[in-house]
């Protein structure tokens, strides 16, 4: 019974490019940024379009913060 659940946990997984939203370690992972250097921008762009609050957990909005590092010219 284990097992198949553990296979059922697996296939639910969403892979980071498919995911609308991030967390501060996926996306640290994702875009190869350091998460310590992710939540200063964060910081300092609290109201930008790729931050989202969920609660008191900032999450990252994946096809924006893109963006935000096609417009950049250093992160």
């Amino acid at each position: 019974m284990e097992n198949n659940q553990t296979q059922n946990n697996r296939s639910n997984v969403v892979p980071l490019w498919e995911k609308y939203t991030l967390t501060i370690r996926e996306a640290a992972d994702y875009f190869h940024v350091g998460e310590k250097k992710l939540r200063r921008i964060v910081e300092e762009n609290p109201m930008a379009d790729f931050v989202v609050m969920n609660g008191n957990r900032v999450m990252i909005k994946r096809k924006y913060f893109e963006q935000y590092i096609d417009q950049a010219t250093a992160v």
